[in-house]
């Protein structure tokens, strides 16, 4: 009898043995939930990172698109104060302030009365739902003339959110460099001249809290003045 004691003995667990299986089995769930909880914290950061560079390249290549067909003419009353074509960029807190004149409206409709010629600017604009957010407005009058741009019909659209910086450089191709401003109705500036690049640099904040920063650089096809003699 003694002997089928120590037999049913030896075959069960003690309680002690019984305590260390359980905290072996807890840690190894612990492993596993916090592996499990990386990888979806890592697939979802890599999603938001996606789209939001698809984002911002998609807004960078519209201004690239823009800046390709900015123009200047010298048919117009050169003593004006407000210029009918323009390009006029200078830094402005964390988001840069520019504006210019552009062939670049595509029309909408065959035979409808609009000039392909425009005015572009951009500027910061605070969000309207989030006051704390800070957003980038692309605007387009179809109108140019020698009013205040800001007081012309135009179409305005929100073409990034929720921005930290953007920053416009322009290349001074005489003397091989950056600038942080250019204004081509000064005559003490770049009077009647275009940059040849202008380098496009944007900051703007993922889901997550964190930055993101994308740099390109847009051609300018014409440097100088657009000029036409009548006979």
């Amino acid at each position: 009898m003694n002997r089928n004691h120590r037999a049913q003995g030896q075959g069960g667990f003690t309680l002690l043995e019984l305590l260390v299986s359980m905290a072996i089995l807890a840690f190894m769930m612990v492993i596993a939930w916090s592996t499990i909880s990386s990888t979806a914290n890592t697939k979802v950061h890599t999603q938001e990172v996606s789209e939001r560079t698809h984002e911002l390249r998609v807004a960078m290549a519209m201004m690239v698109r823009d800046f390709g067909h900015a123009y200047l003419s010298a048919n117009e009353d050169q003593n004006r104060t407000e210029r009918r074509t323009m390009f006029v960029g200078q830094p402005k807190g964390d988001v840069d302030e520019l504006r210019f004149s552009t062939m670049g409206h595509r029309l909408m409709w065959a035979d409808t009365d609009e000039s392909e010629q425009t005015l572009i600017a951009y500027y910061e604009a605070e969000d309207r739902e989030d006051s704390s957010k800070t957003n980038l407005i692309r605007h387009e009058s179809r109108r140019l003339s020698n009013e205040q741009w800001e007081r012309e019909p135009a179409d305005k659209e929100v073409l990034l959110r929720d921005i930290t910086k953007v920053k416009f450089e322009y290349f001074e191709w005489r003397d091989e460099e950056w600038k942080e401003r250019w204004n081509s109705t000064q005559a003490d500036a770049e009077a009647g001249r275009l940059p040849t690049r202008v380098k496009i640099t944007v900051t703007a904040k993922l889901p997550s809290g964190n930055d993101i920063t994308l740099t390109t650089q847009a051609r300018i096809n014409l440097q100088e003045e657009l000029r036409f003699f009548a006979n």
